[in-house]
């Protein structure tokens, strides 16, 4: 498989733990050797990530895209729409524009929560979605390529 490029997408809101997050994922996308591109994109919240990554998507030069954001449970409802809309939003610009994305996007109900799945006890969820869309573009390139084991 040649090498190719990856964009990866990451909230600025609750930056002490998404900042963790792309440590992650830039480390799992480097010892992988097979992106010899990664571009990171920032947007303001967790809510921004599905448009980036569409329009990233639409440029077409990108093999895959990695999202990270952290969403932690408030006073208020607001948790479970921003939950839902980036969920859906980031399933829905994979399967339209047929393109992989890692969903790296913690929902979590404390900041120790995020924190232990940011690269502490817990792992760190932006190397699992790193992981995740290099595993995916191999499966997207063996099947165009009729290689499946």
């Amino acid at each position: 498989m040649s090498k190719f490029k990856v964009a990866v997408t990451v909230a600025q809101f609750n930056n002490s733990i998404t900042e963790l997050l792309l440590e992650g994922a830039l480390e799992t996308l480097h010892a992988s050797l097979l992106a010899d591109c990664i571009n990171v994109v920032w947007v303001p919240g967790a809510v921004e990530i599905p448009f980036a990554a569409q329009q990233l998507a639409r440029t077409g030069r990108y093999a895959g895209i990695v999202a990270l954001g952290a969403v932690i449970y408030g006073e208020t409802d607001h948790y479970h729409y921003v939950c839902d809309q980036v969920n859906q939003g980031c399933q829905r610009v994979m399967l339209d524009e047929s393109i992989p994305i890692g969903f790296g996007v913690l929902t979590t109900k404390t900041v120790a929560h995020a924190k232990a799945r940011a690269g502490g006890d817990k792992g760190n969820a932006g190397s699992e979605a790193a992981t995740a869309v290099l595993k995916m573009i191999h499966l997207k390139s063996a099947i165009a390529s009729d290689s499946l084991l």
